[in-house]
């Protein structure tokens, strides 16, 4: 072992660090999903082919964080995983139904024979199961912090606190969505994500203001570590940087609406990390308790700045390639010929 190295740590800081980047790329996909279904008006079929475009080329890539993140979990903390897995078996699998069968629909509906534009079968399971999967993340992380034992439901996962926090968790992952595609969209299709996103942005407001009030009595322990003093700095900032994005959007300064929207959100989960601390699930399962021996997490660690120097610029490519901005036309939804 090497003395002196908080491997236990280390680990945790990579978990919350793979947390936040399946947040902001994976979130927005499951928040493209809501305005998917919820796409209305008289350029609704513009407003879906705008989010396929978006999200098309990189949905699927984007689950490597969710990947990475459960083998962290899985090989540095095996205690609480299990008790993960054990305790939230129902709603776990749920989300990895939700999963699949967001992806099936995605791509079966591309292919069938209305396409991506008019609402579909296969376009109402890809919406419904994208915002039931966020919705499940979000009273799944709740759970956790709860301090109820995980295998009683209706105490846990299908609690108040659990279910608001699972809404508003579907309101902030519609807000970055529509965040995220004001740039990504031109012309009228812009000015209407522009109000979905000032829309769901009131929506996760409201709902956050409610979640903590009810957090006082369902959650007492988190709610108190929140509003200490070495917490309550991170949380202030969530709702100066979610304030700063809406008032962004409503100027129509999209790039740092979008950017302080992403940022308001990094910081809340890590507030949540700090707030959750030293507790990976509230009560007894600590960072260290649950820990891997630290020859394991040492080698596990040693080997995540190998993986990363792959992954991350071939993500990177991958945005640099698909993810140029490629805007649809006003009224027929075509791209403009190329020149000649």
């Amino acid at each position: 072992m090497t003395p002196g190295v908080p491997w236990p740590d280390i680990a945790w800081l990579l978990a919350v660090a793979a947390m936040t980047a399946y947040l902001l790329l994976g979130g927005a996909d499951f928040g493209g999903g809501v305005w998917d279904l919820f796409a209305w008006g008289q350029d609704a079929t513009l407003q879906r082919r705008a989010i396929a475009q978006a999200m098309g080329p990189v949905w699927e890539a984007n689950h490597v964080w969710l990947i990475f993140l459960l083998i962290l979990l899985f090989t540095g903390f095996p205690i609480a995983f299990h008790q993960l897995v054990i305790g939230l078996y129902v709603p776990l699998n749920l989300i990895l139904l939700g999963i699949i069968l967001r992806g099936a629909a995605f791509v079966f509906r591309a292919h069938g024979r209305r396409g991506v534009g008019q609402q579909s079968l296969w376009g109402r399971i890809f919406g419904s199961a994208s915002s039931l999967t966020v919705v499940l993340l979000g009273a799944a992380l709740a759970a956790v912090s709860a301090g109820a034992p995980l295998t009683a439901a209706w105490r846990s996962w299908l609690s108040p606190f659990a279910i608001l926090t699972g809404l508003f968790a579907l309101a902030a992952a519609a807000y970055l969505a529509a965040t995220y595609l004001t740039l990504e969209a031109s012309g009228s299709l812009r000015a209407t994500f522009r109000r979905r996103a000032l829309l769901a942005g009131q929506a996760a407001g409201f709902a956050a203001i409610l979640d903590l009030g009810l957090m006082s009595f369902e959650a007492p322990r988190l709610f108190l570590r929140l509003v200490a003093p070495d917490v309550l700095g991170l949380v202030l900032l969530v709702g100066l940087l979610g304030v700063g994005s809406y008032v962004s959007l409503r100027a129509r300064h999209d790039g740092l609406g979008r950017f302080l929207a992403a940022a308001a959100l990094s910081v809340m989960l890590w507030s949540w990390a700090a707030a959750q601390w030293p507790y990976i699930i509230y009560p007894g399962f600590t960072v260290i308790r649950s820990a891997a021996p630290d020859l394991a997490l040492r080698q596990v660690l040693t080997l995540v700045p190998f993986g990363l120097l792959l992954l991350v610029p071939s993500l990177w490519l991958l945005l640099h390639v698909f993810k140029g901005r490629l805007p649809l036309e006003g009224e027929g939804g075509r791209r403009p010929k190329p020149a000649r």
